[in-house]
């Protein structure tokens, strides 16, 4: 039996609601209902080693709860998806181990909220912050690379979510001009971090037939990114025709595709401008045909409403 049938054994497949596309929201919400705590390694590393262990405690306790919030306020609102923040249990990293000594002392605590996203058929994912470049012509970047994806995999199997793409780590190609390095590094990686990994088009390094080529050489997932793909190709429209292509190719490299995930976005001052705007105006007819998409907008939870009143007005 292969490390994937293992764990697709551990971890049989997600109830589904059978209605997409879903929309997804983005770790925190525009009003205060639900967002995070944190602390700066500066001000962390001024305190004791005691003082250390009670902030951290209580802000992990903070966290979970808030984490709990924003499941709670996801099925109230009718959302499928939640990107969760990578900062949501900061300085876990740290050597003296006190974090994750910690995280593991709330094992049983961390298991609730995986089990209430499958109660609830909420999908939990994750985008892992600019740090991991897989592809860095530095052995020491790539290292810490793989060190951060791997204390996210270890959080998300405190959580109780599967090792797959289903509770995806999506990242960037990186550096770019890199490919045949990236596509090494990521072969090397062990199952935890490799079952759940995705890698998505950008607008600056990777387009997305490089990155398409990466995930079938690798065979993992690619989320598409259609506002990257107009950026990176200077396109006028949604709807040109490498939009579609790129999407059906990168449905492709999902062994399920039920599973697809697929990223939005608008340009803030104009069509191709690389910020994102408040609310999406704009979307790729092909997306109807999206799974699961994730709405990467600066008004959050008021840009799911907007898309579901003039794009899903069926759902």
């Amino acid at each position: 039996m292969t490390a994937t049938q293992y764990q697709n054994q551990l971890h049989p497949k997600p109830t589904q609601i059978n209605s997409p596309p879903y929309l997804g929201l983005v770790c925190v919400t525009i009003s205060k209902e639900v967002r995070f705590r944190s602390i700066t390694r500066s001000r962390y590393l001024k305190l004791s080693l005691k003082e250390r262990e009670s902030v951290l405690r209580e802000l992990y306790q903070d966290n979970l709860q808030r984490l709990d919030t924003a499941l709670s306020f996801c099925h109230k609102n009718n959302i499928r998806l939640y990107r969760m923040t990578s900062a949501l249990f900061p300085m876990s990293d740290m050597e003296e181990g006190i974090g994750a000594n910690i995280l593991e002392e709330m094992r049983g605590e961390l298991s609730k909220i995986g089990e209430k996203s499958e109660a609830l058929a909420i999908r939990m994912v994750l985008h892992p912050d600019q740090f991991v470049v897989l592809s860095s012509d530095s052995a020491e970047v790539v290292q810490t690379s793989i060190k951060i994806l791997a204390r996210h995999a270890y959080i998300l199997d405190l959580l109780g979510l599967p090792r797959s793409p289903w509770s995806l780590m999506n990242i960037h190609g990186g550096k770019s001009q890199r490919s045949e390095q990236l596509v090494r590094v990521i072969s090397e990686l062990p199952p935890e971090i490799k079952n759940r990994l995705t890698l998505e088009n950008d607008e600056y390094a990777y387009g997305s037939p490089e990155i398409l080529a990466v995930c079938e050489q690798t065979g993992i997932p690619m989320v598409f990114d259609a506002h990257h793909q107009v950026c990176y190709e200077n396109l006028d429209s949604y709807n040109h025709p490498s939009v579609a292509s790129m999407f059906y190719a990168a449905q492709q490299t999902w062994a399920n595709q039920g599973w697809q995930l697929v990223h939005i976005s608008n340009g803030e001052t104009g069509f191709n401008h690389r910020k994102h705007s408040d609310l999406i105006t704009a979307m790729p007819q092909v997306y109807y045909q999206a799974p699961w998409i994730e709405v990467e907008a600066k008004c959050k939870e008021e840009a799911i409403a907007h898309l579901r009143s003039w794009w899903l007005m069926r759902e």
